[in-house]
Parts: C-alpha cells; sequence; structure tokens
C-alpha cells in the first residue's frame, strides 16, 4: 500500500506541473487567437471594439485579465470539463472535437504499437533463444527499416501499394461516398481496410526495435547463474525459457512500451499528415496553423493524461511482474 501511495503521489504532483506547463506554453507563443479571428473578420468588413468583447467572452480568453485570473479560469474549466471553443472548427467545442477525432488514433496508432510490440517480442525471444537462426538473421532487415525516416517509409509504400499497385486506397478513415459512420459491418469493414496501409508502415518501422532489444536481453540472461542453475535441476527448456529467461529480459521493453503507449497520440502527427487521416493528430496540426489555443491545451492535456497514465499502469504491473522493484522502494 504504500509503494501504491508513493507512486499515486508522484503522478498527482507531475500532473499538476504538467498542466501548469499547458497552460503558460500556449501564451508565450506569439499570436493571440481573438486577434486572429479579428483579422479574419476584418476582410469582410469593419470590425468593432464590442465584436472583439463577443469574441473573447465566447472563446474564453479574456486577455486583459492577469495571468493569475487566467490560470484559476483555466484550472476551473478543467474540472468542469469545459475545455473552450475551437478556433479550427469554429464553432465547436474542443471537447466535441477531440470526442470525434481521438477514437481514430487511438484505434490505428494504438493498436498498430500493440501489435508490433507483441510481434517484436515473440521474434526477438525466439531470436534470442536460437540465435543464428533464420528469426535471427531477420534482425538486420528490421534495424535497416526502423532507421529509414517514418515519412520517407510511409510515402514508398503509398506509392507502391496505393498508386502503382492499387491495394490499399490513397487515403482516408473510411470510403465516404460508399458507407455511413456507424457501427455497421460495412463500415468497420472500410475503417480496417482504410488503416491497413498506415498500420502496417507503423509495423514495419518499429518492430525492430523491439526485436532487437528482446534478443539482446535473452542473450545476456541465458548467462545468468539462475539459468545454469534451472538447467542443472533438469527443467525442460520451454520452461527455462518461458519462466526464467523471457520474463526477466522483457522488462526493459515493457518500460519502453509505456512510454510508447503514453505517445500514441502525439506520434500520430505525421502518419496522419500522410494518409490524410481524421484523427488527433490532424487536427492538432491544424490547431497549430491557427494558433488554436484551446484545441492546443485539449490536445496536449490527452497527450499529458495519456503519459501519465501508461507510465502508472507499467509501474504497478512492474511491481507485480517484479516484486524485487517494491522491495526496494
Amino acid at each position: 500500500m504504500r509503494y501504491l501511495l508513493r507512486k499515486l503521489a508522484f503522478y498527482v504532483a507531475a500532473l499538476w506541473a504538467a498542466l501548469t506547463l499547458n497552460f503558460l506554453i500556449p501564451r508565450l507563443m506569439p499570436g493571440n487567437p481573438v486577434d486572429l479571428m479579428l483579422s479574419k473578420l476584418a476582410t469582410k468588413g469593419p470590425v468593432t471594439p464590442t465584436t472583439r468583447d463577443a469574441i473573447q467572452a465566447l472563446l474564453g480568453t479574456d486577455t486583459n485579465a492577469s495571468l493569475w485570473d487566467q490560470y484559476r479560469t483555466y484550472l476551473h474549466q478543467l474540472v468542469t470539463g469545459d475545455l473552450g471553443t475551437s478556433i479550427a472548427f469554429f464553432p465547436s467545442p474542443v471537447s466535441q472535437v477531440i470526442g470525434q477525432t481521438l477514437p481514430w488514433t487511438v484505434g490505428l496508432i494504438g493498436l498498430a504499437t500493440v501489435i508490433s510490440f507483441a510481434v517484436g517480442i515473440l521474434l526477438g525471444r525466439a531470436a534470442g533463444w536460437r540465435r543464428g537462426s533464420w528469426v535471427d538473421n531477420l534482425i538486420p532487415l528490421t534495424t535497416m527499416l526502423q532507421s529509414v525516416p517514418y515519412f520517407w517509409l510511409a510515402l514508398l509504400l503509398l506509392f507502391l501499394l496505393g498508386s502503382t499497385w492499387p491495394v490499399f486506397p490513397l487515403n482516408g478513415g473510411y470510403d465516404v461516398y460508399a458507407v455511413t459512420p456507424g457501427w455497421s459491418l460495412p463500415f468497420v469493414q472500410s475503417v480496417l481496410y482504410h488503416g491497413a496501409l498506415p498500420a502496417l508502415t507503423i509495423v514495419l518501422s518499429s518492430i525492430g526495435g523491439w526485436m532487437l532489444g528482446m534478443r539482446n536481453m535473452m542473450v545476456s540472461t541465458l548467462s545468468e547463474d539462475f539459468v545454469v542453475t534451472a538447467e542443472a535441476k533438469g527443467l525442460t527448456p520451454r520452461r527455462i525459457r518461458s519462466r526464467y529467461v523471457a520474463r526477466n529480459a522483457i522488462l526493459p521493453s515493457v518500460s519502453g512500451f509505456a512510454i510508447s503507449l503514453g505517445f500514441v497520440v502525439a506520434g500520430s502527427i505525421v502518419t496522419e499528415a500522410v494518409f490524410s487521416y481524421p484523427g488527433i493528430g490532424s487536427a492538432l496540426l491544424l490547431a497549430v496553423n491557427n494558433n488554436d489555443y484551446a484545441l492546443m491545451q485539449g490536445v496536449f492535456l490527452i497527450i499529458t493524461l495519456a503519459v501519465l497514465g501508461a507510465n502508472l499502469l507499467v509501474d504497478l504491473l512492474y511491481g507485480v511482474i517484479d516484486p524485487r522493484t517494491r522491495a526496494r522502494s
């Protein structure tokens, strides 16, 4: 219980620090969302001071208020679930924009990350256990794919499998002309079909790291004394591999997996930009281009919660996998 409370206290402090930075950073950037909207309205006619007051009240960005008052208003809005109004998707609330785009990103990037981790760990375990086998010989190829810049690999696959041989669609999250969004089989099939190529790109570009890390940890763990003892006791090779070697070798990869899960939202910008995917990365890119403070803060809040939540989950899971962690704490 003491271990759990210390972890929770640490993550609560980290969340407060992240929320404070989330409040300060957009306000330190040049530009102002109210001025941006006024400049757009000015192209269609004269803008009065009353219009500026109305836009400030609408967006909740009272630039005449002190920084401390803005900070208190910001925390109160977070507690009440009011994230403001988006400029890029005006007049939609930020919570509505995030609610519409987040499932696309989590479904694509999250699932592809889990698949990449699971396949990479299994292949790395096999490569470390049977050094010199054909699985072990795959590592140079997979690490080469990981070293290729992600956007370049995505464009190459898009050209080959989307344009030259039209196996997959070139862009979008589903076929907007043939299916209607909803929980129907044609829509789910269309989503899976459109997400196959982005997911394949993510898996190809990240599987090498998981595989190489697991393989090296398997080789290192095989030389430990407890493995030699297990062999001397006459345990089966399958049990030694699964219960003794792989269980200890996977610990560093679990930490890396937590970080990867936390950055699922943040790492989606390039993917969604290349494949024109309707996720939260595209929304964040649009928010930055339009100085949409409210939407940027909302997306950064989601990223913060994802990173802290994933790390807390793995910290707790780490204590279960390796009881020495709790003992040292």
